[in-house]
């Protein structure tokens, strides 16, 4: 399981997310396969808005715990989801062996009316955690978010949710990506003030062109140091260099925090194994 490795070493893993299409699955299998050779301790697999790609996930998380004898994380969202419908991804997860999931609320799907959002089976991912420790067998994690769910009133309400999946059942959190340690550093003093006592893997995203803050980073509600938006400024309008300044500043923010004790990590691959390939070689 993947709550014993947290004790006994210092964990490296990363996150994957399935094609959009069938017609992508060689593509998928052969960097899941890239990906293996760098030797992860659990590789974590998303799960579309809605469930929207919830089959994919299956299919790529039993690649991984079936075939590539890695521990696989399968993402599983509630936003769009019924219970039975739950029920339903859990059962097929577990047929295939894969019995870890990360709990999460999930974004909204576009399509979602106001009237079925605020009418929807559950409100939050705590509430998913308790309903599949009470009718799965699914071990479950949580996300957590060192500058606060942009939703959330006040980090303080977001550390109370935080203890909230804790009782529920997370046996572990993986956090939102953050680009200055500094907040991390502050984010990990406030949760074990307020009775976090389970282990958090630091989520690192490599960004490897400009144009991911306008999508991704923005999304996340991650704060930009003057450090990151000086090498975008420096490096964004030439791609080759941004992606090697923006390698470089993953491995350097990697390293600060294994120096400051921080020894799990949890790297936001983007399915690209050759720019995971050189952080695992920088860090290592």
């Amino acid at each position: 399981m993947i709550r014993d490795l947290f004790s006994a070493k210092k964990t490296l893993s990363f996150e994957v997310f399935p094609p959009k299409k069938d017609g992508e699955f060689e593509k998928a299998y052969e960097t899941m396969d890239a990906l293996a050779a760098l030797k992860p301790d659990f590789i974590s697999v998303t799960y579309g808005a809605g469930g929207s790609r919830s089959k994919k996930t299956v299919d790529i998380a039993s690649y991984i715990q079936n075939t590539l004898h890695i521990e696989a994380l399968a993402h599983i969202t509630c936003v769009g989801n019924r219970r039975e419908d739950i029920l339903s991804v859990a059962a097929q997860l577990q047929e295939h062996g894969v019995n870890q999931v990360l709990a999460l609320r999930g974004d909204r799907p576009r399509d979602m009316t106001d009237e079925q959002y605020d009418s929807r089976e559950f409100t939050y991912a705590s509430d998913l955690i308790t309903f599949l420790h009470d009718k799965t067998a699914l071990r479950c994690a949580g996300a957590c978010y060192p500058e606060k769910h942009f939703e959330c009133f006040s980090m303080e309400t977001d550390l109370k949710n935080l203890k909230k999946k804790q009782d529920a059942g997370a046996e572990y959190f993986i956090s939102q990506m953050f680009f200055d340690n500094d907040y991390y550093y502050r984010f990990l003093e406030s949760a074990a003030k307020k009775g976090i006592t389970v282990p958090i893997c630091a989520g690192i995203m490599p960004v490897t062109s400009a144009s991911q803050l306008g999508t991704t980073v923005s999304l996340s509600g991650s704060s930009i140091p003057k450090a990151f938006s000086d090498l975008i400024a420096k490096y964004g309008d030439n791609p080759e260099d941004m992606r090697k300044a923006g390698i470089d500043f993953a491995i350097r923010q990697i390293n600060d925090l294994r120096h400051n004790g921080v020894d799990d990590i949890h790297l936001y691959t983007m399915n690209r194994p050759k720019t995971a390939a050189e952080i695992v070689a920088g860090i290592r």
